[in-house]
């Protein structure tokens, strides 16, 4: 099936043929959908803080900070903000010259509340020697579009999200990226005052952040009196996955050569793995606001890490107790209701375990990264949600998963589906060491059956595209988890450049 290019380029990308021959028989036989146990929720599996353990979680993350412990937050920053732009690239194509849908007629009723206005306006006098208002005046709403998304002027249809101009201050305009880092040092900054950030991004891209952190980092350690350590990372070429044809055989291009498209973001858990930190914040790059409303945002911050700290002391001490040896069947029964209630982790086998498996089996489900997930109140947002769903092993488990992954078909997984009150806004803190302060390789808890077929074309020729285990559903599969309600204050992504306009990025 392969020829000896072939093998160069699997070589080439530290792909090796076994993987390329797993992935097609996904194609062939495709994923199966997870048993669902039910929707989480206040009452299964969702913690709400009231204002007694706020105040233990926060002094607990405080400790923490105070330790001198390493924190990384990641930020997965490599899309691009293309989809952003989709109204206005449609406007661009469309036969009529003015604003007609509501969507138009919004972005340019409001045009000078976006951030980036000005630096629209100066790019529009260098292409056309007209502002805003004056092409606007003269019906020429397409060039400022062009001006806008086109390689001539701001290029915002083909840079990423990280790099566009979100929110205007007093004496400053700042970037999605920027943001992150002012954010990063209200609450990931430790008693030594080190801030580490790490953004994953395009290979395209890299030169672009790498410069737009030298403009700024001195003046963001000036303003919030800290040191930052920036980092990069870009998605690996043996993350990519082959296309496949219909017949589920490699797609091959007009000239023969094989197709290989991005896993999504499920291949960015190897980034992850590469992050030499104790505990890990994960935020998307979009969900960001100014800093009139950070407060609510780093203060539940702070309480999910509070939260994270608070259950490792409890793994750490129970898998000690365990290796010891130094415990009584009561104190087993106790780690079994904390493994239950605490990490809603059931298995209804347990109470027909000797002592030794039951030794054994504690020690396998404490010994694993933990996660603590923030949740919202559903509010009709596109997203994945919390739910307890079957492992392969039989046990139940707390679990982000997206609709694809649930069988709409089976009258009670839809039920569950449409029931569900939270939803993921992907905010989570991650401690990634085990009890002696090992690095755990993450990719050994990613569920391989959880990832996903989608239908695309090229050149003409349909195909098959496999996308990865999802960073925060597949790829975290085997890890301890915990979902912590957190207010929809917390959540403020842009999807589209008119969600700019919202209250809460003005």
């Amino acid at each position: 099936m392969y020829t000896s290019e072939d093998l160069k380029v699997f070589a080439s990308r530290g792909i090796s043929e076994e993987k390329i021959n797993e992935q097609l028989n996904s194609f062939a036989s495709g994923f199966p959908f997870l048993k669902l146990s039910a929707s989480a929720s206040i009452d299964n599996g969702i913690l709400a803080v009231d204002d007694t353990q706020v105040d233990k979680y926060l002094t607990e993350w405080d400790g923490y900070l105070a330790d001198n412990h390493r924190i990384v937050k990641f930020v997965p920053a490599s899309g691009a903000a293309s989809r952003m732009f989709k109204n206005l690239f449609e406007f661009l194509d469309a036969e009529y010259d003015e604003p007609t849908t509501d969507f138009e007629k919004k972005f340019f009723d409001n045009i000078t509340r976006f951030a980036f206005y000005d630096a629209l306006n100066d790019a529009c006098v260098v292409l056309y020697g007209n502002t805003i208002d004056d092409l606007m005046d003269e019906g020429n709403y397409k060039e400022v579009v062009a001006a806008l998304l086109g390689e001539d002027g701001l290029n915002y249809g083909n840079l990423p999200k990280g790099l566009l101009q979100f929110h205007t201050y007093e004496d400053q305009v700042r970037t999605a990226m920027e943001e992150h880092l002012a954010e990063g040092a209200l609450y990931a900054g430790n008693a030594a005052r080190d801030v580490n950030v790490h953004f994953t991004v395009s290979h395209d891209h890299l030169a672009l952040f790498q410069d737009l952190v030298e403009q700024v980092r001195e003046e963001y350690e000036r303003e919030y009196n800290v040191r930052y350590h920036i980092s990069f990372s870009e998605q690996k070429p043996s993350t990519d996955t082959i296309a496949a044809d219909m017949d589920n055989k490699p797609f091959r291009d007009s000239d023969g050569s094989l197709l290989f498209r991005p896993g999504g973001h499920g291949a960015l858990i190897e980034n992850l793995n590469d992050i030499d930190a104790d505990v890990i914040f994960v935020k998307n790059i979009d969900n960001v606001v100014p800093d009139r409303l950070k407060d609510e945002t780093v203060r539940y911050k702070k309480i999910i890490g509070g939260v994270l700290i608070s259950l490792k002391k409890q793994i750490d001490a129970y898998m000690a107790q365990l290796k010891s040896g130094n415990y009584t069947a009561a104190d087993l029964q106790s780690m079994v209701a904390f493994l239950e209630k605490s990490l809603y982790n059931r298995n209804d086998a347990v109470v027909t375990l000797d002592e030794a498996q039951l030794v054994a089996y504690l020690l396998k489900k404490f010994d694993r990264p933990v996660r603590v997930c923030g949740m919202v109140k559903n509010v009709g947002e596109p997203g994945g949600g919390p739910f307890l769903a079957y492992n392969q092993d039989g046990t139940v488990s707390l679990q982000i998963l997206e609709s694809s992954q649930i069988d709409m078909n089976n009258a009670e997984a839809k039920a569950f589906f449409e029931k569900g009150t939270h939803f993921n806004p992907v905010d989570l803190v991650c401690a990634v060491r085990n009890d002696k302060g090992e690095k755990y390789n993450l990719p050994e808890y990613v569920d391989k059956n959880t990832g996903f077929i989608s239908y695309k074309s090229k050149s003409g020729k349909e195909l098959k595209a496999l996308e990865l285990p999802g960073l925060w559903n597949g790829a975290m599969s085997d890890w301890n988890t915990l979902f912590v309600e957190v207010p929809i204050a917390t959540f403020n992504p842009v999807k589209t450049v008119n969600d700019l306009l919202r209250e809460q990025h003005q």
